[in-house]
């Protein structure tokens, strides 16, 4: 056979032979190849996770401080009396705002400040705990811890105005079954309308407090329901729960003696 011819032949077989092996290579892939992150071919890769890291509860709070009650307004029981308390991690400086009625009374931020209760009181042991006399005084945290407390959630809150005038207010009230010393319970509660300054509080939301624990160990209201009415609004709470709005409070209770 000629030289040249003998070259073509030569050259067509290679051409074949490379064609027939990258055909194969081809076809044994198929569907089932996979890119470098491990996403099949012609498949997208799957959209990241969204919501709470695995293994955080929705609702834990933050490392900055204290997080909101749950959707359905159950409020969260705290760790209850101690015997010996801890000064409290407050949240962080400016991260809680005030709310304000109409008629200006102050309230908290629900996120910072959503309450909690104190899991020895219960609708079955009102009788040995808060409708038993000097109950508060028992479970009371110390100034020396509350105080540091009180100037710390004071920088939560963004609160200029003097510490002296401003209450270091249980949301819920020991009087009412409120957790002693849990940061989701206590808030600096500013003066209400016509206070004077340098006067101390005027806390008008003692007053309701007592009218409402009046009721609850009378059997004129629930426990829960009660304590669910003083966390949303407490400036509303004696009209939710069919109390009476006359201004005197029970003798024996005018005041439960709240951190100030």
């Amino acid at each position: 056979m000629p030289i040249a011819p003998r070259w073509a032949v030569l050259t067509a077989a290679t051409t074949v032979i490379v064609l027939t092996a990258a055909g194969c290579s081809s076809d044994s892939g198929g569907d089932d190849k996979t890119d470098a992150k491990g996403t099949k071919a012609g498949q997208s890769a799957a959209p990241p996770p969204t919501g709470p890291a695995p293994g955080t509860p929705s609702g834990t709070a933050s490392p900055g401080g204290p997080s909101g009650g749950t959707a359905d307004g159950t409020i969260p029981a705290g760790p209850g009396p101690q015997p010996a308390y801890t000064v409290q991690q407050q949240p962080a400086p400016g991260t809680c705002a005030y709310r304000y009625t109409a008629d200006k009374q102050p309230l908290p931020d629900p996120k910072c400040t959503p309450g909690a209760t104190n899991p020895k009181v219960t609708q079955a042991t009102l009788k040995t705990t808060i409708c038993r006399g000097g109950y508060t005084a028992g479970i009371r945290p110390p100034t020396n811890i509350t105080g540091r407390e009180k100037t710390a959630n004071a920088a939560s809150y963004g609160y200029k105005g003097s510490l002296k005038d401003a209450e270091y207010d249980h949301l819920i009230s020991l009087q009412l079954g409120g957790d002693p010393n849990d940061p989701r319970n206590l808030w600096v509660q500013p003066p209400s309308p016509g206070h004077k300054a340098g006067a101390g509080p005027n806390n008008p939301k003692d007053v309701v407090e007592s009218k409402v624990k009046a009721a609850i160990c009378a059997g004129k209201t629930d426990l829960v329901t009660a304590q669910r009415a003083i966390a949303k609004d407490w400036t509303t709470a004696l009209s939710v729960l069919g109390v009476s709005t006359d201004k005197k409070a029970p003798k024996e209770e005018q005041k439960d003696e709240d951190d100030g």
